[in-house]
């Protein structure tokens, strides 16, 4: 691995496992990686949908089309796209950021914002992470939806 300082942003609701729903998830466990060891981690405040859906209770009936079939993507409409800029910035002094599912549209502004999205199966943040440092994290671009 190169000899440089890595951030990644993992989204997580308990600091130790992948959230699936990146809108969803309440927080971001970041971690600095220099030389393939963790140096840093620390958890930051996400904005997530509760903070937009104006109380109700981060249930939202958009997300949980999974396997719908109308083969619409969704996350590309402008509030979407103002959401998911102000989810990123928490998180724009990061290189990469985990989730175990997200939207297109998601997945898409965070390239725009400079963060590379990966789309991960490993349930923990340690099991990412391991897999990072020896190079076998995946991105499962097939679980966007």
């Amino acid at each position: 691995m190169e000899d440089d300082t890595m951030k990644i942003a993992f989204v997580t609701d308990d600091g130790k496992t992948i959230s699936k729903h990146f809108g969803r998830a309440r927080f971001y466990e970041v971690l600095t990686i220099e030389n393939g060891k963790i140096v840093a981690r620390e958890q930051r405040e996400k904005m997530g949908h509760a903070q937009f859906a104006g109380g109700h209770n981060g249930h939202h009936d958009h997300h949980d089309h999974h396997g719908a079939g109308h083969g619409e993507r969704h996350g590309f409409d402008p509030a979407s796209q103002d959401r998911h800029a102000r989810m990123a910035q928490a998180i724009t002094d990061c290189n990469m950021l985990v989730a175990g599912g997200m939207g297109y549209g998601a997945y898409e502004s965070m390239k725009q914002a400079g963060i590379t999205p990966v789309v991960t199966d490993f349930a923990t943040i340690d099991e990412a992470v391991q897999a990072y440092i020896a190079g076998n994290l995946k991105d499962h671009t097939e679980y966007l939806h």
